[in-house]
Formats: C-alpha cells, sequence, structure tokens
C-alpha cells in the first residue's frame, strides 16, 4: 500500500484566513513548492465541494490540468485531485500560536499509485510539500500581519 507523503506546519493566523488562500486557485502558484504551478486557467474565484478548475503547469513541458475538489469542510479541509486520482490535502487544526497546517500527497488510489516511487513522483513531494508549506506561511503570515497602532 502507498503511503501518502505529509508534513505540518504552524502558521501564525486563523484558520479562516488560511483557509481563504488554499481556496483561491489564482493564489495557487504564490505558494507551489514544486515550481510546477503557473497560474489558474479556468474555475470559480473560491473553491467548493465538486468545484472544478483548471490550473497552467510545466514540469519538462508545459500543460494545463482540470482538477476536481473531493473534500470540502470551511476552514478545516480543501482536498483535489485530477485525472490520475492522486489528492493534494490541506488540514487545518487551531492552535494556541495560530492554525496548524497539514498537506498531504495521497497516492493510495490512484490506479498508476504503485509506480509513483520509480518516476520520482514521490521525492518530488517530499521535497515540494516542506516548500509549499513554507512559502504558504510567508504569504499568509504576510498578509495576516497587523500595522502598529499609534
Amino acid at each position: 500500500m502507498a503511503a501518502p507523503v505529509t508534513d505540518r506546519i504552524v502558521i501564525h493566523a486563523d484558520p479562516a484566513t488560511v483557509f481563504d488562500v488554499l481556496v483561491d486557485p489564482a493564489q495557487h502558484s504564490l505558494f507551489d513548492g514544486s515550481d510546477t504551478v503557473r497560474g489558474k486557467v479556468d474555475g470559480p474565484p473560491r473553491l467548493y465541494l465538486g468545484a472544478r478548475f483548471a490550473m497552467r503547469m510545466r514540469w519538462g513541458a508545459p500543460y494545463v490540468v482540470t482538477n476536481t475538489v473531493v473534500e470540502y469542510d470551511e476552514d478545516r479541509r480543501v482536498a483535489w485531485r485530477h485525472f490520475a486520482r492522486h489528492v493534494w490535502r490541506y488540514e487545518l487544526e487551531p492552535v494556541e500560536s495560530g492554525t496548524q497546517v497539514t498537506e498531504t500527497f495521497d497516492y493510495a488510489g490512484a490506479p498508476a499509485g504503485r509506480l509513483y516511487r520509480r518516476l520520482g513522483f514521490v521525492r518530488n513531494a517530499e521535497h515540494a510539500i516542506p516548500a509549499t508549506l513554507q512559502r504558504l506561511k510567508v504569504l499568509v503570515e504576510g498578509r495576516a500581519a497587523v500595522a502598529p497602532t499609534r
């Protein structure tokens, strides 16, 4: 059985602020640690369960991929997958200092999942997920910063 790739980070912002970034496909390229997401092509401005959205990508060559949101719990969880059926999932949990965000690359349900390790997909996710979480942290905390009072 394929073990999912997962990592987590604490972001000093409330879950709603973090979630708003995750469910806006136009912002995905700003925090993508794999450097493959180039920008939104089509889809709603805010994701919801069943939403479909197309992203411009580049891994070796440019391409477009259409994703479908398969899990959605406002301010708690969002996940999507495309034709290959592996899932990218973000889970948010309030903690004392903000929000713990867990990102998971779950390829257990992918028909070709048993080949993912040999194809380098697992190794790529092991490097990309920590980078994504760090970029998400910088992005969200930069927006959540409050100007000093006078």
